[in-house]
């Protein structure tokens, strides 16, 4: 009998799944009859080591090869065969527009993309790139698609964390009090840190190429570049010294260059990596010892008078300075050192005296002591820092730097040292560092200092409203209009006070936001004809805007408040009459603001510029402090530029600004530019919208007493059954008591124990079938994370709201 599957390569767990299963019944019919098309295209698949799968016929059956079956997880033993829809339920809105756009026959390429595929039945994040491409049948038309896949979530998360540590070591640069610097192969600084333009007063970019030489003196200038240029050509090490003017006192300090270059796999120099320390002291102390030994060589030969000359020039400086020859023996040594030594160990030096035989009586003092000199006397020039001194009294801290000693030959004779006392210098740091804390505290304190005024200044004139309102309301006599304009009072200032709360959590980051896909084009079109009504007529608003399609994942309402505060500002900046123009670029990269790194981006770009009066640089850095406004007493709250930032930042963007006095302000607010969205309807939206509403029984779970007395009441005026419980443990109990008793779960966010997300994510693993409602005046978690995928109800909430979303996911298709 003839194999109907001869077709298939041999071998493969997906091949024997293929020819084992009887096919007879299917959409697809028995082997024989599979047109040559599929034929040839799973027998291509198949024999392929990459990842991919087949989707082929009306209902687009599953085929896969080995590579692909790790990728189905939980889902292998059932989508052989199936449709492609069913195998990939969880993630269709996310490739539903991918395969419609495929089977109208253009190719996807898709790298990098977010999803959540829960290969184990619980949620992933992770990246995949794939592409999908249009499969013809026998006679060319569209019968199916291919798509080859590969997961990228160990390269993105890499390289997520190699900017992370990037960023951490350029943070660690900036703190090293060396140099550090890079150059091309041709010599040209490419990088350098910032401490170079602190020393010698340039101005950024100013030193890249070969503009750092202008800082060198002028007599060094030459042999500097020569030395530095004949490094370069013979691929040596640099190591060259010369002098820069420092510009905070307008001397010449020495300073001594270093760097080894990095090769390439084929040998040559593709970059060099070096940097720069100060070596003035240490050069002005071998000055001064070239000047003794040229004293001792011209007018002495006797050792005695050679030993009391460098004795008495040594006792000119406070530093501790002690010269050993190549046999630890002492050459040289100062009064303080000897005197600072005796004080440790017990023993006063000598000119002549073995330095490591004296402390034999302290075999860890005298191993440390050897080693140290060692490296000394080997040529190695280092410098140390530490404590040294008398266990019984204030210890010093010194910096000991050690040199090469050479005779007028220039033969290395001996290492010397010279320490200097640097316990006030360091003692100064600290304080330093305790005083910048201390004013980064003050600061902290008074910014809340400042915050807690401003909310109670607020809250308290909303409260007065409230308050005289229901007082006025107890009244028995009160006439009918005087009662509504009261009662409309109270719901006005509830609805302020709300947005004065939004506000707050926005500058914070702290607001729960409901993002979702949109293109800034017509969003930022229609706030421009909106923000007409807000400026008035004597603003001309000018709206450019980018040809392609640009969009953003953020909360709309929060964007459109954004540019609504950010042009009532520019309003009162221009008093009432100008230009206002609104410009959105997409694609660029997001630069480096208030000293926080960039980002390549893409990013969606809208800036907002006014003619007005500008803003003086000293308040440039207080602008977006809340309860801050330069505006007159009554027209501003000093929350509006809170709202633009918090909102900016928590969507993963940022905002600048750009101001000059008398020419106005440009405020460029930066979000990420995301794919466009899934254009599919959501019927059951519709029919939720359309549908009768019904009585139900309902699950309060609140631990405010008053919040949930309040609540189960509202839900019992809309004619519903309610149960309260008072924590998340409780309503597992009474759910798991009656599990058919409830049809909707309405439960708080922030509650002891455990929280009203986790109880939601317990409740969707265990009921799925059962909705549940999420209410919260303020929760981190749901600052922190937007997608945890529940429906959300802001407090303070209203009966009309309770009822629509009651409606909405009681009568919502259940999947």
């Amino acid at each position: 009998m003839a194999d109907a599957f001869s077709f298939l390569p041999p071998g493969g767990a997906t091949g024997a799944e293929i020819r084992a299963r009887d096919w007879t019944n299917t959409a697809l019919g028995p082997p024989e009859g599979w047109p040559p098309a599929l034929r040839n295209a799973l027998s291509l698949m198949l024999a392929c080591p990459t990842a991919m799968f087949l989707a082929w016929g009306p209902d687009l059956c599953c085929f896969y090869n080995d590579a692909y079956r790790p990728i189905l997880g939980y889902r292998l033993p059932t989508a052989l065969g199936s449709p492609f829809r069913e195998v990939w339920a969880s993630i269709w809105d996310e490739i539903g527009p991918l395969v419609d756009a495929t089977l109208a026959g253009e190719s996807q390429v898709l790298t990098d993309r977010m999803l959540d595929l829960s290969r184990q039945g619980v949620p992933e994040r992770s990246w995949w790139s794939f592409t999908y491409s249009p499969v013809r049948d026998d006679a060319g038309a569209i019968a199916g698609l291919l798509c080859v896949t590969a997961e990228t979530t160990a390269r993105v998360l890499g390289e997520a964390a190699l900017r992370e540590s990037e960023d951490h070591f350029r943070h660690t640069v900036e703190l090293n009090p060396q140099v550090p610097w890079t150059c091309d192969p041709a010599g040209n600084i490419t990088s350098y840190s910032n401490r170079w333009l602190d020393l010698t007063g340039q101005a950024p970019g100013e030193p890249l190429g070969t503009g750092w030489a202008k800082a060198l003196h002028p007599d060094d200038l030459p042999w500097t570049m020569t030395a530095f240029s004949a490094t370069l050509s013979s691929g040596e090490p640099v190591d060259v010294d010369y002098r820069i003017r420092v510009a905070a006192t307008g001397e010449y300090r020495w300073m001594r260059a270093r760097a080894r270059p990095r090769r390439g796999e084929g040998g040559g120099i593709v970059r060099w990596y070096g940097v720069v320390e100060d070596i003035h002291d240490r050069k002005l102390a071998e000055e001064r010892l070239r000047e003794v030994n040229d004293t001792l060589e011209r007018r002495v030969e006797d050792a005695l008078a050679r030993r009391k000359l460098w004795a008495d020039v040594f006792e000119t400086t406070d530093a501790l300075v002690n010269v050993l020859d190549a046999e630890f023996k002492v050459l040289a040594i100062n009064r303080a050192c000897a005197d600072e030594f005796e004080a440790i160990y017990g023993v006063r030096p000598r000119v002549g005296d073995n330095l490591v035989d004296l402390l034999a009586d302290k075999p860890e003092h005298q191993a440390a002591s050897r080693a140290v000199w060692a490296r000394a006397l080997s040529g190695e020039e280092f410098t140390l820092v530490g404590e040294f001194g008398d266990p019984t009294r204030k210890r010093r801290c010194y910096e000991l730097k050690f040199t090469t000693l050479r005779d007028s030959q220039g033969r290395r004779i001996g290492a010397f040292q010279y320490a200097q006392d640097v316990t006030d210098r360091r003692r100064a740091q600290e304080q330093l560092a305790r005083a910048e804390e201390a004013l980064r505290h003050a600061q902290k304190m008074e910014a809340v200092g400042q915050l807690t005024g401003g909310v109670a200044h607020d809250f308290n004139n909303l409260l007065t409203i409230i308050r005289s309102s229901v007082e006025f309301l107890r009244r028995p006599n009160l006439p009918e209009e005087r009662r509504a304009r009261y009662l409309e009072a109270v719901a006005d200032t509830v609805d302020r006070a709300a947005k004065l709360t939004s506000q707050l959590l926005a500058f914070a980051r702290r607001q729960a936001l409901k993002p979702e896909v949109f293109d800034l084009r017509e969003r930022v079109r229609g706030t421009a004809e909106m923000l007409n009504a807000v400026t008035g007529a004597r603003i001309r608003i000018v709206t450019e805007v980018t040809d392609g399609p640009c969009h953003v994942r953020a909360d709309t309402s929060q964007f459109e408040t954004a540019l609504v505060n950010l042009a009532v500002n520019a309003r009162d900046a221009m008093d009432g009459e100008g230009t206002l123009t609104l410009r959105l670029t997409c694609g660029e990269a997001l630069p480096s603001i208030r000293g926080h790194a960039g980002a390549p981006g893409p990013f969606a770009v809208v800036s907002v510029s006014d003619e007005g009066a500008g803003i003086a640089p000293d308040l440039l850095g207080r602008i977006f402090e809340p309860f801050f406004t330069t505006k007159e007493i009554g027209k501003g709250t000093g929350l509006g530029l809170s709202q633009v930032i918090g909102f900016a930042k928590q969507s993963g963007g940022d905002v600048d600004v750009a101001s000059a006095l008398g020419r106005g302000t440009t405020f460029t607010l930066y979000l990420p530019h995301v794919a466009p969205p899934s254009q599919e309807e959501d019927a059951a939206e519709e029919t939720a919208a359309d549908a009768v509403e019904r009585k139900l029984c309902v699950l309060v779970v609140e631990d405010n007493p008053d919040v949930g007395g309040f609540c189960t009441q509202l839900l019992g005026d809309l004619g519903h059954a309610t149960v309260w419980v008072q924590n998340a443990e409780a309503a597992l109990d009474a759910i798991e008591r009656v599990p058919f008793r409830f049809d909707a779960v309405f439960s708080d966010v922030v509650m002891p124990g455990m929280g009203g997300v986790e109880l939601a994510r317990r409740l969707r693993a265990s009921h799925p079938t059962l909705p549940v409602i999420l209410t919260t005046g303020y929760s981190d978690v749901l600052a922190r994370d937007d997608a945890h995928g529940f429906e959300l109800v802001r407090k303070p909430y209203s009966a009309d709201e309770i009822a629509r979303v009651l409606q909405r996911v009681t009568r919502r298709p259940l999947v």
